[in-house]
C-alpha cells in the first residue's frame, strides 16, 4: 500500500470498502472517489484481513536494512558527541583516528536522528554579508535605530534616530508604532531634510528593519546593510547619539508624543549647527558638511 501523510485517507479507504460491501462495483467506487480500480480492489482485500472500518496507512519503513550502522558504531558516535559537544565534522575525524570506519554523512544523520544537533530556526534571518563601505564623504554610510520608551500606563513611545558617520549630521522622529513601512517613511523624510544623498543605511536586525525595508530602500536607490551579529561596535555611532539625545533632550521632557516632537524640533538644529563633537575634532556637523 502506497505511503501517504494524508491524515484523512484511512477514513476514505474505509468508506470506499463499505460502498463495495453495499453492492457497488469496484469500478463505480473508483470513479466516485477518483482512484484506480485496482486500488479499490487492494483496499477491499486489506479490509478482509485487518477488519472493516478505517484502514490505517502502513509504515514505509523497510523490514531489513543490511547497510545500517551497527549498534557499536552508533554508540561510539553518541559517546563522542556527548563528551565535548563538538560538531559532526570533528566527531567524524576523532572516530577515524580511533579506527572506526564510518562516513561523515552517516555521522551527521545519526546525530540528527538522535536529536544531538542544533537545528537552525526556520525564522532566523541569514547573516548579512554586505561589506561596510569606506566613510569618506557625507552620506556614504548612515546608521539608524529606534529608542523604546515604556510609559507609566504601560503604553510605549518610539523614537527613530539616524546619524551620518562622516559629518555626524543627525535626525530623529517620535512615533507611536514602529514597522518596516514606518521605517522606510522615516528614512525618506530624513533624506528630504539632509543636504546630501544617502548611499547606504546600516541598522540592527530588528523587525522594523526587515527584508521588506531592504527592498523598499533599494527601490529608492539606497543600499541597506545589517550590522554584524554579536559585534557591538558596529552601531557605536548611533548608540552614542541615542544616549546623547536622551541625556540632553528626551529625559528632560514629559514623555508624550506632543512634548517629544516639540523638544526634538528645538534640539536637532542645535545638535547639527552648534554642538561641538569630539569625534570630528571639535567641529559641528554643519562645518564638516560645508568643508566636504
Amino acid at each position: 500500500m502506497a505511503y501517504t501523510q494524508n491524515p484523512h485517507l484511512p477514513k476514505v479507504r474505509g468508506e470506499a470498502v463499505e460502498l463495495v460491501r453495499k453492492g457497488w462495483s469496484t469500478r463505480r467506487v473508483a470513479w466516485h472517489f477518483g482512484f484506480h480500480q485496482s486500488t479499490i480492489v487492494r483496499w477491499s482485500a486489506q479490509a478482509r484481513v485487518r477488519g472493516y472500518g478505517s484502514i490505517p496507512t502502513l509504515s514505509s519503513r523497510p523490514h531489513r536494512s543490511p547497510n545500517a550502522l551497527s549498534q557499536d558504531v552508533v554508540q561510539a558516535i553518541i559517546h563522542q558527541r556527548i563528551g565535548r559537544r563538538r560538531c559532526g565534522q570533528v566527531v567524524h575525524q576523532e572516530l577515524v583516528r580511533q579506527g572506526v570506519s564510518v562516513s561523515l554523512s552517516s555521522v551527521q544523520r545519526t546525530l540528527e536522528r538522535c536529536h544531538l544537533t542544533k537545528r537552525r530556526s526556520l525564522w532566523k534571518r541569514p547573516h548579512d554579508a554586505t561589506p561596510r563601505p569606506a566613510v569618506t564623504v557625507c552620506g556614504a554610510l548612515l546608521q539608524a535605530d529606534t529608542v523604546h520608551f515604556v510609559l507609566p500606563d504601560g503604553s510605549r513611545l518610539y523614537v527613530y534616530t539616524l546619524i551620518d558617520l562622516y559629518s555626524r549630521w543627525a535626525y530623529a522622529e517620535v512615533v507611536e508604532r514602529i514597522s518596516a513601512q514606518q521605517s522606510v517613511r522615516f528614512v525618506m523624510r530624513a533624506q528630504g531634510k539632509a543636504p546630501f544623498l544617502f548611499v547606504m543605511v546600516q541598522t540592527d536586525h530588528g523587525s522594523e528593519f526587515s527584508t521588506w525595508f531592504t527592498h523598499a530602500l533599494g527601490t529608492a536607490g539606497i543600499a541597506h546593510r545589517h550590522s554584524r551579529v554579536r559585534q557591538s561596535n558596529d552601531n557605536a555611532h548611533i548608540e552614542r547619539f541615542n544616549r546623547t539625545l536622551q541625556e540632553e533632550c528626551l529625559d528632560r521632557t514629559i514623555h508624550t508624543v506632543a512634548h517629544f516632537k516639540h523638544a526634538l524640533k528645538a534640539y536637532l538644529p542645535y545638535y547639527v549647527n552648534e554642538r561641538l563633537h569630539m569625534g570630528i575634532n571639535y567641529q559641528t556637523p554643519r562645518e564638516v558638511m560645508q568643508r566636504s
